[in-house]
């Protein structure tokens, strides 16, 4: 029955929830899938997450000793901004790609999380930037993310920021 359900892309595994990650291995596929879409252009989709959040928080701009001054529709030309919105794609990256070794993902996390907490940054700007990452996805995405991505997204979002919320809390 395996081979046979194997042969339309279905696995018996597909609905079994890692512990880890409260995610089920076909809601980690749905996530790196489409994921894989996004990363194409590094650069275009770090410019994306982060124009958006300074656009929707305006204030978290300020933090940013490198381009706070910068005004907002002339980041996407600053080669310092660019090299920024890089590494955020690329932080996300890793923790994309290792979801199937919840360890690994847990040990990057803690630590992005330390060093955006030495730098000041706060539990709250972690959560607006979530709900930013969703937006972005949304409209990069469209009619790709279905309720069902939508829904794997939201789970691998809660996993990634609960992790880091709990360096916060200590």
């Amino acid at each position: 029955m395996e081979t046979f359900l194997r042969l339309f892309g279905i696995s018996s595994n597909d609905n079994r929830i890692d512990q880890a990650t409260g995610l089920t291995e076909k809601q980690k596929r749905l996530v790196q899938n489409t994921w894989a879409v996004v990363r194409k252009d590094e650069v275009g989709s770090g410019i994306a997450v982060m124009t958006a959040f300074f656009n929707k928080y305006p204030e978290t701009q300020r933090q940013f000793s490198a381009f706070k001054d910068i005004p907002l529709n002339e980041l996407p030309n600053n080669k310092r901004f660019q090299a920024h919105c890089t590494s955020v794609i690329t932080a996300l990256s890793n923790v994309i790609d290792s979801l199937h070794d919840p360890g690994l993902m847990e040990a990057s996390l803690i630590g992005l999380a330390e060093r955006h907490k030495k730098r000041g940054q706060r539990k709250v700007e972690f959560q607006n930037l979530k709900d930013v990452i969703l937006e972005v996805l949304h409209q990069a995405l469209r009619k790709q993310f279905t309720p069902e991505v939508t829904e794997a997204w939201d789970k691998t979002l809660n996993a990634v920021f609960t992790k880091i919320y709990q360096v916060y809390a200590v």
